[in-house]
């Protein structure tokens, strides 16, 4: 496929909730990176429902730097969620992705890319080896967690948490990540085990704010683990599975049920089924656990997962988010002169 004359050669994308602290020094070190490299880029924010000035300081930036695009989503759906919407909007025909909080160094992405290049493969992560957090709270759940996704996916990444990974276009057409699913990247994205490599990069304090995630992710990760294996594989998993599944889990739920139904018999036969009714209600919990990833996966494939309320650019950032600017009398935008009534009026209301 031929693309077009303007079509950046890659793509950052970064999606950000609530990081005001964060942005504008990111943005910087990520353009001074981009420009080095000598080819066309974009930097694509998404931001995932902020409550706080993330949206007016990245339009403010906007205004300044035509390379900025910001993805502005119609309410807060989840780093998964607003990786998809990234890619979705991402032009490039490489996508790079940075977490946005500053702890991933854009210094690392030139490593990545050229690691696209040199090994021929559809996806470079990022492996942090010396990490700035917690060991015990933190780094120490994480390898496990990695350890365990990569034994049952069979793609050999062992720091899926880390957020810079460099992406080949076209592995990422139609991604609809639900909730979640960003954990297991690049594996759910369908990448074969031969086709991904690992990349040494640096891990940074967080500069500002508070972390989104805590110990609880490992517990997230084991329930979703059993699913996997049908999440990873092509063609994608459909309704037919999902039926399936629902059928195991009622099987399950009767089998747990008769087996309790025979509480009552002799005491010698108390055990047998007790023993057979916790191994039916282990298997019919996962199977739940299962149907549930799988449904998920399939209904964010056919209805999506974002909703995106505006996409803007340096020609389309609203006025109230221009950085002003003193300017000689005259070339003052009109928006920012008053009428002489309205001067007249405020001078009525001075005590």
């Amino acid at each position: 496929m031929t693309l077009p004359a303007d079509t950046p050669a890659f793509s950052v994308v970064v999606p950000v909730y609530n990081e005001e602290g964060n942005v504008e020094s990111l943005f910087a070190e990520i353009s001074h990176m981009a420009a080095g490299i000598g080819r066309p880029y974009e930097v694509v924010f998404v931001n995932d429902g902020s409550a706080d000035a993330t949206l007016s300081r990245l339009c403010a930036l906007a205004a300044d730097d035509p390379h900025l695009r910001i993805v502005d989503l119609d309410g807060n759906f989840g780093e998964a969620a607003a990786l998809s919407a990234g890619f979705a909007h991402a032009r490039g025909a490489v996508v790079v992705t940075l977490d946005g909080d500053g702890q991933n160094d854009p210094n690392d992405v030139p490593r990545l890319l050229a690691a696209l290049d040199r090994d021929g493969v559809d996806a470079a992560s990022g492996r942090r080896l010396a990490r700035e957090e917690p060991f015990f709270s933190r780094v120490l759940p994480s390898k496990a967690a990695n350890w365990l996704i990569a034994r049952v996916t069979r793609v050999p990444v062992y720091d899926c948490g880390c957020g810079l990974k460099a992406y080949r276009r076209t592995l990422l057409e139609g991604a609809q990540l639900p909730r979640g699913m960003n954990r297991f990247l690049p594996a759910i994205l369908g990448v074969d085990g031969g086709r991904v490599v690992e990349v040494t990069t640096r891990d940074r304090p967080r500069a500002s704010g508070a972390s989104h995630y805590g110990l609880s992710r490992l517990f997230v990760v084991l329930r979703d683990l059993p699913s996997l294996p049908f999440l990873v594989r092509r063609p994608p998993p459909g309704p037919r599975l999902v039926r399936a599944l629902g059928a195991a889990v009622a099987v399950g739920a009767a089998v747990t049920a008769a087996a309790l139904a025979g509480a009552g018999l002799a005491p010698a036969a108390r055990l047998p089924l007790a023993v057979g009714a916790a191994l039916a209600a282990a298997l019919a919990a996962v199977a739940y656990a299962v149907r549930h990833n799988v449904h998920r996966f399939v209904r964010a494939r056919e209805q999506g997962v974002f909703r995106v309320r505006r996409v803007l650019d340096h020609g389309n950032v609203p006025a109230e988010h221009r950085p002003r600017r003193r300017r000689l009398l005259g070339e003052e935008p009109a928006s920012d002169l008053r009428s002489p009534a309205d001067g007249a009026r405020h001078a009525s209301l001075r005590p």
